[in-house]
């Protein structure tokens, strides 16, 4: 895509949704933290569930910490990986606790030194909960980056560098959920859903899929 294309494109998913949330339930910055820690190979439909009751009891780190491993792991125990993230989750709060005054740091790098905090993770907590303009790139970023030639590259860093490179200032902030959302429910992974797409038209993406026996297209933008 080239740069106009590109405006067009955001400008379009901007238009249909003026602003966009992530799915992930929370309260605050720390329970926004340890939602999108559990979510990592986990669906925000499954951490939703599992976090509703943990956080009306749990709103601090230290509360967390008071929690225990074990008490985490009751609420958990339905999402992948349940044991690992306990364990992440608990001395990611004592460090919280003990280094930066029950605070979430607001640096991309500092978060990245917390157990379960990787470069995605961290990028979702400074945009969601800071407004900073940064570029998580989960599996459904990657496909819509590479699928549509909006951001094509081979590992995750490189499309995340690409989108930062190429998405402009207007859409900077919530580009990362508009791009979530429409590779969760439109681009999709195994049948994208071209034929109700409101960005078909730029896209590369070849052959572009037909519409399910009595749907109805949506309207595009002539080429």
């Amino acid at each position: 895509m080239n740069k106009a294309q590109i405006f067009d494109f955001f400008s379009r998913l901007a238009e249909a949704n003026p602003a966009p949330q992530t799915e992930l339930e929370y309260g605050n910055d720390y329970q926004l933290l340890v939602a999108v820690v559990l979510s990592a190979q986990a669906t925000d439909v499954g951490v939703n569930k599992a976090t509703r009751a943990l956080f009306r009891e749990v709103t601090t780190p230290q509360q967390m910490v008071d929690l225990g491993e074990d008490g985490l792991k009751q609420h958990i125990k339905t999402i992948g990986l349940f044991n690992a993230k306990a364990k992440n989750v608990i001395a990611l709060s004592e460090i919280l606790v003990r280094d930066f005054g029950g605070q979430v740091p607001q640096d991309r790098d500092t978060l990245t030194t917390l157990p379960g905090v990787g470069r995605k993770t961290a990028n979702v907590v400074v945009n969601t909960a800071f407004g900073q303009e940064a570029f998580a790139v989960d599996t459904h970023i990657f496909r819509v980056g590479n699928r549509t030639g909006l951001a094509p590259g081979k590992t995750v860093l490189a499309v995340e560098q690409k989108l930062d490179k190429r998405v402009p200032a207007p859409f900077r902030r919530d580009a990362h959920h508009w791009l979530i959302l429409h590779g969760r429910y439109v681009c999709k992974a195994r049948r994208p859903e071209c034929w109700r797409c409101i960005v078909a038209d730029l896209c590369r993406y070849k052959p572009k899929t037909p519409p399910p026996k009595g749907a109805v297209p949506s309207t595009l933008p002539a080429a």
